[in-house]
């Protein structure tokens, strides 16, 4: 009962964090109709620019305090995040308005190979760490109600947690503000949203920067677990099952689609695995979205889209 459990919590806990990367295709999408295909290099990008700021700022600042370095860094790399938001929205968005789905799918792909290219110039292409305080020791919970405990990963609690909260402040965010109900009626209908005044070159911005600041999080995440290196840019091809089985304009779809794909995993390689010869947790999740694609597109929490001639 106590492998189960620790199997489980350990799957619970890596699918908060798919569905952190997965909540960037969907914020994007939503207001844009954007599938960002940019998402991993953002993910990356922002990551870089956070552990090269933890770096330079003790240095040419002279701030010793590890948690105060840290703090200025990762203002730094949302302002850089910011920029780059504001830069995507100026130059490639707004000479894309209406354009075909393929033509913007096309424009962040290119957008990635960018992020890529300007992260190695700026930032170097070595193997950086972040250190953000987070514990890796594991520790023993639930002593007095199972024998022997069972084992968690203090970092994946930590990082799970974080990721719980920033999944909720999205979801008021979108569900209770004035921009946020602005970029869901930018989502449903860009000329309809325009005709009544709101203006679609901010809310992209807006977006953006909030797409941004997650893949920060995100970033920093993932560097503190496997460090910075160009490899973390494929996190968000293990984030898009989560987008299909949740559905690419629903929030609370990232997060049931995350944990579902992250449990899934690890129960599957734990209890399948050694059935098949092992390797089950690397396709388990595409060919669960493959099953979603085949008999429900929309996923989970996704909305139906009716066409009528």
């Amino acid at each position: 009962m106590g492998f189960f459990l620790e199997t489980l919590l350990g799957g619970l806990m890596t699918g908060m964090l798919y569905a952190l990367v997965a909540l960037g295709f969907v914020l994007i999408f939503k207001a844009s109709g954007v599938f960002n295909f940019a998402q991993g290099a953002m993910v990356l990008f922002a990551a870089l620019a956070m552990a090269r700021l933890a770096e330079w700022i003790p240095k040419y600042l002279g701030i010793e305090n590890m948690i105060v370095a840290n703090i200025v860094a990762f203002i730094g790399a949302a302002l850089v995040m910011f920029v780059v938001a504001w830069l995507i929205e100026r130059f490639v968005l707004r000479h894309l308005v209406n354009q075909e789905g393929a033509t913007l799918l096309m424009a962040t792909l290119g957008i990635t190979y960018l992020l890529e290219g300007i992260g190695q110039t700026i930032f170097g292409s070595e193997i950086y760490s972040i250190n953000i305080g987070m514990p890796k020791d594991p520790m023993i919970i639930l002593e007095s109600v199972i024998e022997g405990g069972v084992l968690v990963n203090k970092e994946d609690l930590i990082a799970a947690a974080i990721a719980a909260v920033l999944v909720a402040g999205l979801s008021v965010f979108f569900q209770k503000t004035t921009t946020g109900r602005a970029l869901r009626a930018v989502a449903d209908d860009h000329q309809a949203a325009q005709s009544i005044g709101i203006p679609l070159n901010r809310i992209w911005v807006i977006v953006w920067c909030v797409a941004g600041v997650v893949a920060l999080v995100a970033g920093m995440i993932w560097g503190s677990k496997l460090g910075v290196q160009f490899s973390l840019a494929t996190v968000a091809l293990r984030a898009l099952p989560v987008v299909i089985l949740g559905g690419l304009t629903s929030v609370p779809g990232a997060i049931i689609g995350g944990l579902i794909i992250g449990v899934g995993e690890k129960l599957s390689e734990v209890y399948i695995g050694p059935m098949v010869g092992g390797g089950i947790e690397i396709w388990f999740a595409y060919v669960l979205a493959l099953v979603f694609l085949l008999f429900r597109p929309q996923g989970l929490f996704g909305e139906k889209i009716i066409d009528r001639v």
